[in-house]
């Protein structure tokens, strides 16, 4: 399969579309989940893989990912996208009729090749555009709101945190000093404020691209949704089903691993407990450490240098499997 789909409206590259979708081990007759639908190829591989009778459900809540997938997907009879976040996965889901994920479910995390290449979406700063960055464009609130209207000491913290920036301050104090004389309006003029603050330091990337890395997922919630989702996910897995994820922020790997981590543990005691009386694992670990891109991806698409995947196979059910310990 091409990894890379185009036609004159959309453009998008599916990260490590074999190694996710041979992780989830495809079976015809079970139900699976593509969390983040995105180009389509994932769902077209696990469509291929549970012919005649597997069933597929796909979240996004891009439409312009929704329109170019239904095209792609439209022979697969046996697919059902809904525009939606995979935060309301277990809604959805019941909606359906559908009680439990029997065989697994893919998440691609992040913003996709379409949504970073195309102008009017305003998240490159290698475009001037309105701000913008909504995955979901129903949304009333955007990177404009996040600029313009939030408090110098949250930025700060979003910066900091979601863009793991060593300019933070720099970089808040410019744009504060600049809306104080009017509103930030543009990617070209943010990333002209944001350079501005930054000094020369010889790296490669530009001086903007962190900064703009943590406007999005503060937009889009990105980290808030995928730590909400991951617990309500395992208690709809059924025992044998896989969750397979890849992700491109460092904060997003650190989540997935702690909590496939915690769940794949004997013990999950607090260190002052005496006696230990911890459920069985829930988890076990298809990978300890991540998989990555191999070097002709790379080379085909230089943002797969950093995906990690990561998948774990549910191996036994608790009573009350929702656990915010991991979180």
């Amino acid at each position: 399969m091409e990894s890379r789909f185009k036609t004159p409206e959309f453009e998008h590259y599916t990260v490590m579309a074999n190694e996710a979708v041979d992780m989830l081990d495809c079976k015809p007759g079970k139900i699976y989940v593509d969390a983040t639908l995105g180009g389509g190829g994932h769902s077209e591989l696990i469509l291929q893989r549970i012919q005649p009778d597997g069933k597929l459900i796909a979240f996004d809540i891009d439409e312009d990912a929704i329109n170019a997938s239904k095209k792609r997907l439209e022979n697969y009879k046996n697919l059902t996208i809904v525009k939606e976040s995979y935060s309301n996965i277990k809604k959805v889901l019941q909606n359906l009729g559908i009680k439990q994920i029997t065989g697994g479910i893919v998440f691609d995390l992040g913003a996709s090749y379409h949504q970073l290449t195309k102008q009017e979406r305003g998240f490159s700063f290698m475009k001037d555009a309105p701000l913008d960055m909504r995955f979901d464009r129903d949304s009333g609130f955007s990177a404009y709101d996040v600029i313009n209207g939030y408090p110098q000491e949250e930025l700060i913290r979003i910066i900091s945190e979601y863009g793991e920036e060593r300019f933070t301050k720099r970089i808040v104090k410019n744009i504060v000093n600049y809306r104080k004389l009017k509103n930030i309006e543009t990617t070209g003029e943010l990333a002209l404020i944001i350079k501005n603050a930054v000094p020369k330091t010889g790296e490669r990337i530009h001086p903007a691209t962190r900064t703009f890395q943590a406007i999005r997922i503060e937009v889009n919630h990105e980290l808030q949704n995928i730590k909400n989702t991951l617990n309500e996910v395992l208690t709809l897995l059924s025992v044998d089903a896989i969750i397979s994820i890849i992700s491109f922020h460092s904060l997003e790997d650190r989540l997935v691993k702690q909590c496939f981590k915690y769940y794949a543990s004997k013990c999950r005691c607090k260190p002052n407990e005496p006696v230990c009386h911890c459920k069985p694992p829930m988890l076990e670990l298809i990978n300890k450490k991540p998989i990555t891109a191999s070097e002709l991806e790379i080379k085909e698409n230089p943002p797969s240098r950093s995906a990690k995947l990561r998948g774990a196979k549910k191996i036994a059910s608790w009573e009350n499997e929702i656990d915010k310990t991991c979180n």
